[in-house]
């Protein structure tokens, strides 16, 4: 395994998100459950990028998303398909970036403090799953490289995990 992120990293956005990738290609090495995965996943997140509140996983069950493992504040049990940004990305199959939630119809405030999400759908083959869903208290925080780079790493996970 390789070593963890002990710190915010630092360099350029394209930067950040190779080492994160490579970390993450070291903490999954060996290891296929996906929850776990998705634990040290979300943790390697949190500790890896500035200014999150929260990172963590939502999975597909029935017709709701359930949380699955994070970091931050409590969240939101379950969120019907359809409804705020993790429901919306699950309707739509395709990633959603939030500048402002606020802005947002529908948006589920978990925490009041979250200003800026990204949310990746999550797919194993064909098979939508769930999402990664980032927030940031900072407007504006995600961009399209942010989305780049972390649609790269919930492709890892999901090549590096097993089936749920």
């Amino acid at each position: 395994m390789s070593a963890f992120a002990a710190q915010k990293l630092s360099g350029t956005k394209r930067e950040i998100y190779a080492d994160l990738h490579a970390q993450l290609r070291g903490l999954l090495d060996g290891e296929r459950d996906p929850i776990a995965n998705a634990a040290n996943m979300s943790a390697l997140i949190m500790w890896g990028l500035e200014d999150l509140n929260w990172a963590g996983f939502y999975f597909l069950r029935g017709n709701e998303l359930l949380l699955g493992p994070f970091q931050g504040k409590p969240a939101c049990v379950r969120i019907a398909i359809g409804k705020g940004v993790c429901g919306t990305a699950v309707a739509r199959r395709e990633t959603i970036l939030v500048p402002d939630v606020h802005d947002f119809p529908g948006h589920i405030a978990c925490d009041s403090a979250s200003n800026a999400e990204l949310v990746i759908p999550l797919f194993q083959g064909s098979r939508l799953v769930g999402v990664l869903d980032l927030d940031s208290p900072v407007r504006n925080r995600f961009d399209t490289e942010d989305q780049a780079g972390c649609e790269a790493l919930a492709n890892l996970w999901s090549d590096m995990s097993d089936a749920l």
